[in-house]
């Protein structure tokens, strides 16, 4: 009985408790791996709401790159013009807001002007600018430099007048209107602004008056006609009229 339990015994401790094709690391591995996969998941989870957070911004400003990148990487001219700050009573305190309106031009005869709100004023003068970007006509311009004829605009309570100036005069105009010559790449130009000093009223009456800006050569096509043929109608020769109208270039 003795030598039998003994045989049974030992041979039954080999099979159940150590294979021939299998280690000590081998049996303690499967109990350690949830663990480091628990701790992986662990350390995903927290950093994976925080990376995506953080994810979610970048791509947010990203595609506030990507909207300046999409104009074929040009260099813009923006201006700030005005910011205002209302606020908001609420339960706790007051709730501050600013509103900001820009400018923005190439400096090569297109400009427009945008309208953007929000809590802080880099994110409301952000969204003005891609408004503005987006909303930009172009003006011709006079040999690159001031307007082809003189023009009016209106809006609301403001009117403004646009007069044709020549080499050396610079820039006559104040506050908003300013900013939208020097954005649009004007050198000489009489303006006068009457009736509102509110400074959208003043840059939404100043496009009025860009946007009804023709040029001969724009003029000419539209009629079938030549440039010069529109040029001597003033008296001029046909050599003088030929010559000027060589020259322009819109």
């Amino acid at each position: 009985m003795m030598a039998d339990e003994n045989t049974t015994g030992e041979g039954n401790q080999p099979e159940a408790v150590l294979a021939p094709e299998t280690t000590p690391q081998d049996i303690t591995a499967p109990a350690a791996e949830p663990q480091q996969q628990q701790q992986r998941r662990g350390r995903g989870g927290r950093g994976g709401s925080g990376d995506r957070d953080r994810g979610g911004r970048g791509r947010r400003d990203d595609r506030r790159g990507r909207g300046g990148d999409d104009d074929g990487g040009e260099e813009f001219v923006e201006k700030l013009v005005h910011i205002n700050r209302v606020s908001k009573t609420v339960k706790g305190g007051k709730r501050f807001g600013f509103a900001a309106l820009v400018v923005v031009g190439d400096g090569k005869g297109r400009a427009g002007f945008g309208h953007g709100k929000a809590r802080e004023v880099p994110e409301a003068i952000s969204k003005a600018t891609a408004a503005a970007k987006k909303a930009m006509v172009r003006v011709p311009l006079k040999e690159g430099r001031t307007l082809h004829h003189d023009g009016r605009g209106h809006f609301g309570a403001g009117k403004v007048t646009l007069r044709t100036a020549p080499a050396g005069t610079g820039i006559i105009a104040g506050g908003p209107m300013r900013a939208v010559f020097e954005s649009l790449g004007v050198a000489d130009v009489v303006t006068k602004s009457v009736g509102t000093s509110n400074p959208y009223n003043m840059i939404r009456a100043t496009f009025a008056a860009l946007t009804e800006q023709t040029s001969p050569k724009s003029v000419a096509q539209r009629r079938g006609k030549k440039v010069a043929d529109l040029l001597r109608r003033g008296g001029a020769s046909a050599e003088v009229a030929a010559a000027d109208a060589e020259a322009i270039a819109e």
